[in-house]
Parts: structure tokens; sequence; C-alpha cells
């Protein structure tokens, strides 16, 4: 069964599919919105037209009344109801009033408008319909007073005109929707063409290649090209950790392990039993020395592993050594030899892991407990704004070649002197250096000094 870890992550929607959902549902939205407004604009287009039809059909017919004998007459004219019928399938509804309110021609049930209102809505015979109100004022000797004049018609025309003038508007905000679509995923297409680019180019590349991208991105991409080249150079520098313990192993190995197994062979054929006895003291001496070999490379790989991979904290310095002094567990530590403390009231803080910093100062203290002169002290300095943890000793130091290489790796082998890997003071120098430091070794009055030197906690980068 593959591992589930193995396994690509599950498939979800592109970019590309996600923008075109976004627009696709912008474009919804607003054209529901459009058509809304369309539909709206229609129903008072064709409103105000067949109003217009009203009106010049109420002005006719009132046009036509006349006062004869002391009476109110009227004469419907024709051109009223042509005017009308342009509405073919709409009934109409007419009605006169006299002075006195008597219904002189039309329907006589016709709803009457509310207080004031010229155009009014009301149902004829059962279908809506919309009515115009229009009076004509007669002041003679025998009639004086207001004739009104109503005129109505229902509503099919009108309605069909609205959906007409809101159906063709549609067609033209979907064949405009369609086209700003297409347009839209085009230009989409466009401007995601360098992930695609990118994509392409970490794809084709060969595993080991963790050498920086060098495209051009857009700006908005370019957040993103760096967090991918900051992962592969840290990936890089772990790999170059690997890397180096494998052949630091293979290579530093090889001689010790072949000595203990000459040495092993010279007891097996041995008979003498005190040279026997010679030969297994020597193979155990081997083995210590190899063990403090594998000690000293696996902590040399762990702490550089940790300082590029560990998130950085506060650390005082003055704790560290503070750590020191209280352990008093050093392997190196002698009966009788006394380690003196050294630091001040203000404190002395950098950024870094802190059991990387005690592993590199528990190095120099033991290079100075194996090499140097007691009294051994332990102290911490601020000196031209870089903060320092030293270790003094009041020997001489080494001379001025020796010092020169002092924190390389292997200066002294494991299988010729039997007593260090020659890696402690480059554990050191590799935790010093990842904390934009550096490891200093200096002849002062009174002895020799080996020191971390960091920068401030606002400096450290």
């Amino acid at each position: 069964m593959p591992d589930a870890a193995a396994q690509p992550p599950a498939a979800t929607l592109s970019l590309s599919a996600r923008l075109a959902l976004g627009i696709t549902a912008l474009l919804v939205v607003g054209g529901l919105a459009l058509a809304l407004a369309a539909f709206a604009y229609g129903r008072t287009a064709a409103r105000d037209a067949f109003d217009r039809l009203l009106v010049g059909a109420a002005n006719d017919i009132a046009s036509a009344i006349a006062v004869e004998n002391g009476q109110v007459v009227v004469a419907l004219p024709v051109s009223a109801f042509e005017l009308l019928a342009l509405a073919q399938d709409d009934r109409i509804a007419y009605q006169v009033r006299d002075v006195d309110g008597r219904v002189l021609t039309g329907y006589p049930d016709l709803p009457r408008p509310p207080e004031g209102a010229r155009f009014y809505d009301a149902p004829f015979r059962g279908e809506p319909a919309r009515y115009l109100r229009l009076t004509r004022r007669f002041a003679e000797r025998a009639v004086s007073g207001s004739v009104e004049v109503t005129v109505g018609q229902t509503l099919r025309a009108r309605t069909d005109l609205a959906y007409d003038i809101t159906r063709k508007a549609l067609y033209g905000l979907a064949v405009g929707g369609i086209a700003m679509l297409a347009l839209a995923l085009l230009v989409v297409r466009s401007a995601l063409r360098p992930l695609d680019r990118l994509a392409r180019e970490l794809s084709q590349r060969d595993p080991q290649d963790l050498t920086p991208l060098v495209a051009s991105p857009p700006r908005e991409v370019a957040p993103m090209v760096g967090a991918v080249n900051g992962f592969m150079a840290r990936l890089d520098k772990q790999l170059d950790i690997l890397r180096n313990l494998i052949s630091d192993t293979a290579h530093q190995l090889r001689t010790p392990v072949a000595a203990l197994r000459a040495q092993a062979d010279l007891a097996l054929s041995e008979k003498d039993p005190v040279r026997r006895a010679r030969a297994v003291e020597r193979i155990h001496k081997r083995s210590l020395s190899l063990g403090r070999l594998l000690d000293q490379m696996l902590s040399h790989a762990l702490v550089v592993h940790r300082t590029g991979s560990i998130r950085r904290e506060r650390v005082d310095l003055r704790d560290v050594a503070l750590d020191l002094v209280e352990a008093g567990d050093h392997p190196a530590l002698a009966a009788g030899t006394r380690l003196t403390l050294a630091i001040g009231d203000r404190p002395v803080p950098v950024l870094a892991d802190p059991l990387s910093l005690r592993e590199a100062a528990s190095n120099l203290l033991s290079n100075a407990l194996n090499h140097g002169h007691p009294p051994i002290t332990i102290g911490t300095s601020v000196e031209g704004g870089m903060h320092l943890l030293w270790i003094l000793d009041a020997g001489p130091g080494p001379s001025d070649t020796v010092r020169a290489a002092l924190g390389q790796r292997f200066q002294r082998s494991a299988a010729s002197s039997g007593q260090s890997a020659g890696l402690g003071l480059a554990i050191s120098r590799s935790v010093a250096e990842a904390y934009g430091g550096c490891l200093r070794f200096d002849p002062v009055p009174g002895g020799f000094r080996a020191a971390l030197v960091l920068p401030a906690e606002g400096g450290a980068s």
C-alpha cells in the first residue's frame, strides 16, 4: 500500500477556474440587476407611450363637447378611437359626465378616480386597466361648470411592449456578458502564464539542483518566488550538512576502524597473555577515541542543523556562562580545578539557539581545560558594539601558526593522537558564524582568551 504522505495533495479548483467562476457570478448578479432595471425601464417607457395615446384620445373627445340649446352634447370623434385602436388587443373604456355629474355617454360603471388624480389604475370588467380623467370648463349662461371626460384602456399592449424592451435589452446583455467573460478568461490566462513558467521550470529541474530561481515574476508572484528560493537555500544548507557528515564519516572513520580491526586481529592471534592484554588495552583506547570522534561529529552536525532550522530566541550570555560554572560536570574538569565567573549586572542579550550556544561555550571551556593553565575564568562583556562570551586561562596560548588554524575541522586526528577529534572549536566557530559573529583568540594580560563574538540582540541577522 503506498505511503499516504507520498500521495499528491487532493486537486482543487485552479486559479483560472476560480476567477472564471467569480467573474461569471459577478456577471450573473450584474445581469439580474440590469434585467430588473431594464424591465422597470420598459414598463416606464410603455406606460409613457400609451399614456400619450390616452391624452390624445381624451383631448379629442373633450374638444368635441359643445353646448346647444342649453344642453351639453357630445359628438364622439373617430380620431379618438383610432388612437386607442393602436393597441389592437386592448379593450377601450370611456365616459363623459356633464356639469351635474350625469353620464352623457360611455360606460356608466367606470371606477371613479382618487381625489385629485389625473392618471389612475383600476379594473375594467375584471381586467387591469389604466385611466385618464380630463375636465373641460364651461362658463355660459345656460351651462356653467366642468364636464368630465374619462378614457381607459387595458394593459395588454403595455405589458407586451415592456417585455419586448426587456427581452431585447437582455439579448444585448447576454452577448456583452459572454464577450466580457471570454475576454476576462484570456486576460486571466495571460496573467497566470508566469506561474505556468515557474511550475515548468521547477518540474524540469534536476532533484539535486537547489540554485535560486532566476525568473522575473510579476510583483504579486515575487514573494512566492522569494519564499521558494529561501526554502531551497535552507534545504541546500541542510543537504550540505548531510553531505559533510557522510564525507567526514567516510574519511575519518576509515583509519581508526582499520586500526581497531588490526589490533583485534593481533589480539586474536597473540598467544602471550601479557601481549594480548596490551593489545586489548590498545583496542580499548582506540574505542574510546572512536567514540569521542563519533560524539563530536554528531554534535557538530546537530548544532549546525539547529542553527539553520531552530527559531532564534533572546538569550542572555550571562545565563550561558552561569550554566557552565554551575554544571561542574565537564569531562575535562580535573579535581581541584577552579572555575571563576566574571559577569556584570547588565544583560548581554543575543538572538540564538540556547542549546547551540551552550554547546559552543562548552567546547571553548573543554579546549581551555585540555590545553590551557588554571585558573579558568568564564565571563561576558560588551566590546565595540558586539557581545562576547569568553573563556580565559592563565597559559600563554598556542603559537601564531597554530592559532591561525584554530576552528578548522579535524586539526588533530583521533586515529593518531587518541586525544581529540579536532571538532570542538569547529563547532564553536560554526555556531558563531551562523549567528553573524566569529570566534576570536587573543593573548591578553594574564593569559589567553577564546571568545564567542556575537551581534547584539537588535543587530543579529
